[in-house]
């Protein structure tokens, strides 16, 4: 029964993992039509319905839940002895996926990866941009990576970047037109450019420590902007005060372009950790990937 299924399976959980016939096709290769016969043909051999199916989305069922989670670890399983035996043949090889946010993309990951892959031409890397905080195991990802605040305590971390700073900045204009704030709770007289959280839903409260001591304000403003640049740009046109990493605007500072403000509140904390499950057994390739990421004073 398995080797009349074992397609069938595959197809069935490529749909539920991307929760769209649409993607999961894209990603196998295959057309929409020949999936959902695949899929259906599965259901029909095991008398089961696993997938819910409305015009907008794909969800799987009590009893396609437990089919995911008995298929996952045996075919984990399955890829790492099959990359074991490509490694036999002294080339490193085989799949990883990896998710992010934005900022950690640019400034840290890219970097990194590009003389790894150069390195390892038969080792093929997914980036997935996500600014949430993504359930890896769920998503199908080898890993993810994230400031190391946010990282569950289940899972492995490995420091992949040095401590950051979020700092405060202005333009000159905007200081010069409605003054320069001394104390966070001064923000709430200013226009400030604020972010959305992804994960909640809620506006960011902008996070400052002095002596120690932790301080949250909440701030007002014009705009909300979640992506990064666009923020630092408003910022830079004098729409506000922004609050960003403080690598991402080292150049405006340097140029006088942007000024910071409240930089005696700006302490330094852990940057990003990649983060895996500790129970998942892992390809070689993804050792590999480990060492060519991992911060090093």
């Amino acid at each position: 029964m398995l080797k009349e299924n074992f397609h069938e399976l595959h197809c069935f959980l490529a749909v539920a993992k991307a929760r769209s016939f649409t993607q999961a096709a894209g990603t196998l290769g295959v057309s929409q039509s020949a999936l959902s016969h695949a899929v259906k043909a599965l259901e029909t051999r095991l008398n089961l319905r696993l997938l819910t199916r409305t015009t907008r989305s794909v969800a799987p069922t009590e009893a396609g839940e437990r089919i995911i989670a008995c298929l996952e670890p045996g075919l984990r399983e399955l890829d790492v002895a099959l990359d074991t035996i490509v490694q036999m043949s002294g080339l490193p090889a085989g799949n990883l996926r990896l998710s992010a946010g934005d900022h950690a993309i640019v400034s840290l990951l890219w970097p990194k990866l590009k003389p790894f892959l150069r390195r390892y031409p038969a080792i093929h890397v997914e980036l997935v941009a996500d600014n949430g905080l993504v359930d890896i195991v769920r998503g199908g990802f080898d890993a993810g990576v994230r400031l190391g605040e946010s990282v569950e305590k289940d899972m492995v971390a490995v420091k992949v970047g040095p401590d950051m700073r979020m700092i405060t900045v202005a333009s000159p204009d905007y200081l010069a037109r409605y003054g320069t704030p001394h104390t966070p709770h001064d923000l709430q007289d200013h226009r400030c450019i604020n972010m959305r959280l992804p994960t909640s839903g809620g506006v960011y409260h902008w996070e400052f420590a002095q002596a120690g001591k932790p301080l949250r304000v909440r701030v007002e403003g014009q705009l909300i902007i979640n992506p990064l640049p666009a923020r630092i740009d408003a910022a830079r046109e004098g729409f506000g005060i922004a609050c960003v990493p403080e690598d991402t605007v080292a150049d405006l500072l340097r140029s006088g372009t942007l000024l910071a403000v409240l930089d005696d509140w700006c302490p330094a904390f852990a940057g990003y950790y990649l983060y895996y499950p500790s129970r998942r057994q892992h390809p070689p390739a993804f050792a590999l990937l480990i060492e060519a990421l991992r911060h090093r004073e």
